[in-house]
């Protein structure tokens, strides 16, 4: 056990320079904004978490079509019923009685209607050719994945291709389709909101169970041997062993996250990270000599709407999204997981990139990716959130298709 404490307190310099460059940074956001602060430090705890979790929506999706396996969504599921129950008290605090008055803007209310679906068709079939979705491809940059990094190209290209007929879709779909708030909806008020949240989970969260047992999928589980820690030394590195060297299971992950979502809504609004790469994608366009899209965009409330409202470089939206990578890549650096891995055929940089090209134009479509439209706009009481999630489902039972034949 001596040899266990040594190796996780052997700090290598690229650890220790992750260290300090999270905290130095996170000091100079802390001088714009102490808010931009806060929530770098939350995205660089998501960075810990993802990796550690093993956490990525691509793959729930994934898994369920090509191996029966529904694990990982099954805790989705649970991470989105326990993050709704904690968004009530936040939502309850902007707007008491939301049967009557305005739709809150800070909480991911999106539209609902044929762009959602679209959009969500779309993301569905790009997370699945490039092999994780926008946050998964985020946190695995931090691991060292060049075909994440690829992926992460694509999805700013596939905004930049969205962002230029962005109007046509505002004007003929989106500015026309309603945001349906379930406490205003026949004025069923939060617990009534929530009681409709809480029995589509369960609903799915049985489907799910149903359809694994049909499929006759069997997991393993493999027990391992409590870990002892005996000499003081060990003792008080054994939190760092357990956070670092000991894999989270799933459910833990999902829930710390929707934990850490609920934080952002406090001081800010829930996670996602979508808006910062459309911002990015729009300054491309700028530099280039092309109009990038503005019309609606600070009209839709979701993380999207970041693009039209970035007026610093180092923006909440920013901290938010950026976090993540040398969170992931502190986790990855101390569990001893970190690699720099290049594709053996470069045809998965080709694959990785197209797949990220539809994810973009996806996330763009539908006001934000499975962070932003799916996993906060439930919890945030949309109803474009579960409209989001079974366009999701179709559009990876589709890339299924397309990567099982290749």
């Amino acid at each position: 056990m001596e040899k266990i404490a040594q190796n996780l307190i052997s700090f290598k310099p690229t650890s220790l320079l992750a260290i300090l460059f999270i905290i130095i940074f996170g000091i100079y956001l802390n001088s714009i904004s102490s808010v931009t602060g806060i929530i770098w430090i939350f995205s660089v705890i998501a960075g810990i978490t993802l990796q550690r979790s093993r956490l990525c929506f691509a793959s729930s999706f994934r898994d369920l079509f090509l191996f029966g396996s529904t694990k990982t969504l099954k805790s989705i599921i649970l991470g989105l019923i326990t993050t709704s129950f904690l968004f009530i008290f936040v939502m309850r605090s902007i707007i008491q009685n939301p049967t009557i008055g305005s739709i809150p803007s800070d909480p991911y209310i999106l539209p609902f209607g044929i762009s959602t679906i679209i959009g969500g068709v779309l993301f569905g079939i790009g997370m699945v050719i490039a092999g994780g979705c926008v946050s998964g491809s985020l946190y695995r940059i931090g691991e060292g994945y060049i075909a994440s990094l690829f992926s992460i190209l694509g999805v700013i290209t596939g905004l930049s291709v969205l962002s230029l007929s962005w109007d046509w879709w505002w004007d003929n779909l989106i500015s026309n389709e309603p945001k349906i708030w379930l406490p205003k909806l026949f004025n069923m008020g939060y617990f009534g909101a929530f009681l409709v949240t809480l029995f589509l989970g369960i609903a799915v969260y049985i489907g799910l169970t149903i359809y694994e047992h049909k499929k006759g999928y069997k997991e393993f589980k493999i027990s391992n041997k409590p870990n002892e820690f005996n000499s003081l030394k060990e003792k008080l590195y054994s939190p760092l062993y357990l956070i670092f060297k000991t894999p989270w299971n799933m459910p833990t992950g999902v829930i710390i996250l929707g934990i850490i979502s609920t934080f952002l809504l406090v001081v800010s609004k829930p996670f996602g990270v979508t808006g910062e790469l459309f911002s990015s994608a729009n300054d491309i366009l700028r530099i280039i000599g092309l109009e990038p899209a503005v019309k609606g965009l600070s009209e839709l409330g979701g993380c999207v709407a970041n693009a039209a409202s970035n007026s610093n470089y180092f923006s909440n939206s920013f901290a938010a999204t950026y976090g993540i990578i040398p969170g992931s890549f502190l986790a990855s650096k101390l569990s001893g997981e970190f690699k720099i891995r290049m594709p053996k055929n470069p045809v998965r940089l080709v694959q990785s990139f197209g797949g990220g090209l539809l994810m973009g134009y996806g996330a763009g479509l539908a006001i934000g990716c499975t962070l932003g439209s799916f996993f906060s706009a439930i919890p945030s009481m949309s109803l474009s959130g579960w409209l989001f999630g079974l366009s999701l489902a179709i559009g990876a039972f589709l890339g299924t298709k397309i990567i099982s034949r290749f």
